[in-house]
């Protein structure tokens, strides 16, 4: 089901206050294959746009890290944003073992400073248990690490008490799992539109 709703409106309340400003993600693919499949994210959901180049092109308040449990940043996508941030793997590190014992499970998603300006904000999300896994043709852990994005984009809070979606507006995010992962594009690209529409249909129904 495709469920085309504003992630979050520019809208004046009765008394004149404005509501949070529009949410946007932006899918990010350096390899054409993976860009056709993200075009299909964007068809029909509106706040979804394609970039079809490197997630660190964007002006983005945040990018997704699609880590492994333990916040370990050495290889594909985490190795760029460890040399780009060079403080962000201690910071992941740290949080996962402040608040999960050392383990963030797949399906669950922290929010760290990288150290730099901008993007001020990584969200790591966990598509694998441990750092260099393969993962199998028919795993959810795009949908479930996407969810987890997503619910901590709507509902999370930083340290400091301020709502996330405050304080990100856009968040960049490469491909789950299809690096080292080895997920296929497409495969990719359904999970993480499912999560969307789950996630984001709250917002219509009110829950």
């Amino acid at each position: 089901m495709s469920v085309a709703c504003n992630a979050w409106a520019v809208t004046a309340d009765p008394e004149g206050h404005l509501a949070t400003p529009p949410l946007e993600l932006v899918l990010c693919a350096v390899e054409a294959p993976l860009a056709r499949a993200w075009q299909t994210v964007a068809d029909n959901r509106t706040g979804i746009r394609v970039h079809p180049g490197s997630v660190l092109d964007i002006e983005a308040q945040a990018v997704v890290s699609p880590a492994n449990s333990f916040g370990w940043m050495r290889a594909g996508i985490d190795a760029l944003y460890s040399r780009a941030f060079p403080e962000v793997e201690q910071n992941v590190r740290s949080g996962v073992l402040a608040y999960h014992g050392g383990e963030l499970p797949v399906g669950e998603a922290i929010i760290v400073p990288t150290g730099e300006a901008a993007p001020e904000w990584m969200i790591s999300a966990p598509t694998m248990r441990e750092a260099g896994e393969q993962l199998p043709a028919d795993t959810v852990h795009p949908y479930l690490a996407a969810r987890a994005v997503f619910r901590l984009w709507l509902h999370g809070r930083l340290e400091t008490g301020v709502p996330v979606r405050d304080a990100v507006h856009t968040i960049a995010m490469p491909g789950l799992g299809t690096g080292v992962g080895e997920v296929e594009p497409e495969t990719c690209a359904r999970q993480v539109a499912a999560a969307w529409d789950e996630v984001f249909s709250e917002l219509t129904t009110g829950s």
